[in-house]
């Protein structure tokens, strides 16, 4: 749900544009029913596309704060960073921590009005488990052998070895949620695609329409307090200028995410006090690009280490930013488990990018502005969701920088889902990227770097030390001994910097801009991808 934009000043020529959108919206409004007394329970939140087919198992299109208003897992990631009780009363771990026990909370419902038991947890993870190719990022799902319903509340999952983190990976959105049986395929498999989008989470689709608006209403029978609101409408809104004008004109209440403005935009926001609450949340995830290691020229380490040191993130963060996020140097924040370990950043210096490149053989010809070697330029393409006007910022000055160590940078604004398929094929030099936040750092990050789904795994391809990194992840995913797990995340997290395939930018928070003539207070969620939409008030 980002939104990324700037104003149109009133009284400028767009004047007459600004109000033919007015228009435009207001009829829109009117024809989705928002005009009456049902809109003060009604919260209505900008959003740059559907929520998808809402399969609690799969991923894109399905979006993931979407399913974990629908789904619900068995246990709760909290802010403190523990695990409470969620669908499950309580559990046990056996001696040999290969076996998880679940008395599972009595008197739940889906939405369908079908009974949350043991059978219906053993069908959620027999149709996970047999599609474990799908979900290999995750190691918990390697590690389950089998789930077994005991009674009609109680559940085991048994494991192959004991996994430290098995209780955060149960906390996830997604794929470890659960589906009504009935919503189920006549096959079995959701992977073929679900019924109904049926959970026993606080709300429930009522209302989709492609490209239009997705409208989600209270579930009446949840077991959990109900939310305060009756329905949650998310307006579909791709053009950055539309959905800024949509919150500064009351057609949107709510704006929300890891970007949803332009820190510009956001300034102007807070310029308005009397009309707009703006609030950041604490650091959740490294904003980066990952530079590919198995691609000319970026497969020159050399080249790595220069593009390391010629970026100015303290420029990046002062003019692009507004300081609204902390320069990052490392991987991760040193708060992350196991990532404080002392580090050595790569400090601002285009001398010392312009030494390693002459070092490297990469020279500068008389009259040339862009370095060569062996006849060929030393030329990269970087890509970003061409709707993040953050992201583009950042870019251009990331292209400025390099070109003035003779690094030529073409840009590419894509869509998201291009981005994404470049992520999985590695056809990218630089494209950007992020960590995942808690609770899923630093284990099912790391894991996900072991196969072809995210960019971290294409990043790395090239590196000579790949398959030891690989051996590492899966061993410390297992490992019991907490001094042997801390040494071996000290190895990963080294390896990965001093090899420069990623060039962290910032440490990243959520940012929500809310009217506060018609919304209390927003609280921020314990995780990046969910949003309490049923801890949020109306005024």
């Amino acid at each position: 749900m980002h939104i990324t934009n700037t104003f149109i000043n009133p009284g400028t020529s767009a004047t007459r544009n600004q109000r033919r959108i007015r228009k435009i919206m207001l009829a829109s409004a009117l024809a989705l029913g928002l005009a009456g007394a049902a809109q003060a329970a009604r919260l209505t939140v900008a959003t740059t596309s559907n929520a998808g087919p809402l399969n609690p198992h799969q991923y894109s299109p399905n979006q993931m704060y979407a399913q974990a208003m629908v789904y619900e897992p068995l246990v709760k990631y909290t802010e403190s960073g523990k695990v409470i009780p969620w669908l499950a009363e309580s559990w046990k771990v056996s001696a040999d921590g290969k076996t998880y026990t679940f008395k599972l909370r009595k008197g739940v419902k889906f939405t369908d009005g079908q009974p949350f038991d043991a059978q219906a947890v053993k069908k959620n993870m027999d149709t996970v488990l047999a599609n474990r190719k799908n979900h290999d990022w995750l190691e918990l799902v390697n590690q389950v052998t089998k789930v077994e319903a005991i009674d009609a509340h109680t559940v085991n999952f048994v494991l192959k070895n004991s996994y430290y983190p098995f209780l955060h990976d149960m906390s996830l959105v997604r794929p470890l949620r659960f589906l009504s049986p009935a919503s189920f395929p006549a096959s079995g498999n959701t992977a073929e695609g679900i019924k109904a989008p049926a959970g026993t989470g606080p709300w429930q689709m009522a209302e989709t329409r492609k490209g239009e608006f997705d409208r989600f209403k209270r579930n009446p029978n949840y077991w959990g307090a109900k939310p305060a609101y009756e329905e949650i409408l998310f307006k579909v809104l791709p053009d950055p200028n539309t959905r800024a004008l949509a919150l500064e004109s009351g057609q949107v209440d709510l704006v929300y995410g890891s970007g949803p403005l332009n820190p510009d935009v956001v300034q102007r926001f807070k310029a308005k006090p009397a009309n707009f609450t703006v609030a950041t949340s604490q650091p959740m995830v490294t904003r980066m690009l990952a530079i590919n290691s198995k691609r000319f020229p970026t497969n020159d380490l050399s080249v790595r280490k220069a593009i390391e040191h010629a970026v100015n993130k303290d420029a990046i963060v002062k003019n692009v930013l507004y300081g609204s996020e902390k320069k990052a140097d490392t991987f991760y924040a040193t708060n992350v488990p196991y990532a404080n370990i002392g580090l050595k950043p790569y400090a601002y210096s285009p001398t010392e990018a312009a030494r390693l490149l002459d070092a490297a053989g990469w020279k500068m010809a008389a009259g040339q502005k862009v370095r060569s070697k062996d006849g060929k330029a030393l030329e990269v393409n970087l890509y970003f969701v061409g709707s993040e006007g953050k992201d583009k910022a950042i870019s251009e000055v990331v292209q400025s920088d390099l070109a003035k160590v003779g690094i030529k940078v073409n840009l590419a604004g894509e869509e998201e889902s291009a981005i994404s398929a470049r992520q999985h094929d590695g056809s990218f030099h630089l494209i950007f990227n992020a960590t995942w936040g808690p609770p899923y750092e630093p284990h099912a990050f790391t894991s996900g770097m072991r196969v072809p789904s995210h960019a971290d795994f294409q990043a790395q391809s090239g590196l000579p030390m790949k398959a030891e990194i690989d051996k590492k992840i899966s061993e410390v995913q297992l490992s019991t001994n907490e001094a042997k797990r801390a040494e071996t995340y000290r190895w990963i997290l080294t390896t990965l910097h001093e090899q420069a395939v990623y060039l962290p930018i910032s440490y990243m928070s959520l940012t929500t801009v809310y009217n506060n003539k018609k919304v209390g207070k927003v609280p921020f969620g314990a995780t990046e991808p969910e949003i309490p939409f049923e801890l949020m008030q109306p005024k």
